[in-house]
């Protein structure tokens, strides 16, 4: 199967991997057929677990192969990779300040500044949760890219590992938009497909994303770091925040510190 994979383009292998990740989030949809509460603690060591896989794959997969490529060039290595992680940053911001503040993991509910009866708040938030979405796709598929042109640092692991993570982290995603919607009345059958709505466009962005760093190679670095940066703000102003949002802190915590661990073995002793 690995032997397989290999031999794909990296348009192919990053679609692939948001497949996964978009089927994920379907999965995490379909708990509205089956659940009517869903166990937090396991909801919260899994976000846990995959903010620490998207903490390390930053570095290994996309910060350390941008700081790489930015070697030998006309500027210093390490200003790529800074512009870059921070306009990732700064990009994720200037959503949030647009959107209405909606964290997919509080009920609708509690969303500031939309009244409970109002119908545009289901769009409002499976639109906040696909915005975010993008940068995920996007750093899929420029870590497949980067493997694809061949960089030492840049490793199939890594980027497998990346779309794992994400895959972990958009289970919750899904779970807390089709779960809500349900609360409110929505039938089961649009609860899932506003769940699972979210993740497609990941497969659209990943494709983006592999064949900007294939055909465009000067702006790898910037594209690496750019998702590193869109990464970790996700994990510091939605993963972590929501995976303690049910006084699991500790479960959390160690959580993310065994997902971390995972993916510095994956990467660094299977690449």
């Amino acid at each position: 199967m690995i032997e397989w994979f290999t031999t794909l383009s990296p348009v192919s292998q990053a679609t692939l991997g948001t497949l996964f990740t978009w089927g994920m989030t379907a999965l995490g949809a379909a708990l509205v057929f089956t659940v009517k509460t869903v166990n937090h603690k396991f909801l919260d060591s899994m976000m846990g677990f995959a903010g620490g896989v998207m903490i390390a794959a930053s570095f290994w997969s996309l910060l350390a192969p941008a700081l790489e490529m930015g070697e030998g060039g006309s500027l210093p290595s390490w200003i790529p990779a800074a512009i870059g992680f921070l306009l990732g940053g700064i990009f994720l911001l200037v959503i949030d300040k647009l959107l209405p503040h909606l964290h997919p993991e509080k009920p609708i509910e509690q969303a500031e500044g939309i009244h409970p009866a109002n119908k545009r708040r289901s769009t409002l938030l499976v639109l906040a949760i696909t915005l975010h979405n993008i940068p995920e796709g996007l750093a899929v598929g420029v870590a497949f890219g980067a493997v694809a042109v061949g960089f030492e640092s840049a490793t199939l692991s890594g980027a497998i590992a990346l779309a794992i993570g994400i895959g972990i982290q958009n289970f919750p995603e899904g779970v807390a938009v089709s779960m809500p919607l349900r609360r409110d009345g929505m039938s089961r059958r649009k609860s899932f497909l506003y769940g699972q709505f979210s993740g497609m466009v990941e497969p659209i962005a990943a494709i983006i994303g592999a064949l900007a760093v294939v055909f465009v190679e000067p702006i790898l670095p910037y594209a690496l770091s750019f998702a590193a940066g869109a990464m970790i703000f996700v994990v510091a102003e939605e993963v972590i925040p929501g995976s303690q949002e049910n006084n699991n802190t500790d479960l959390a915590s160690m959580s993310l510190m065994i997902g971390f661990v995972v993916m510095m073995i994956l990467d660094v002793s299977l690449g």
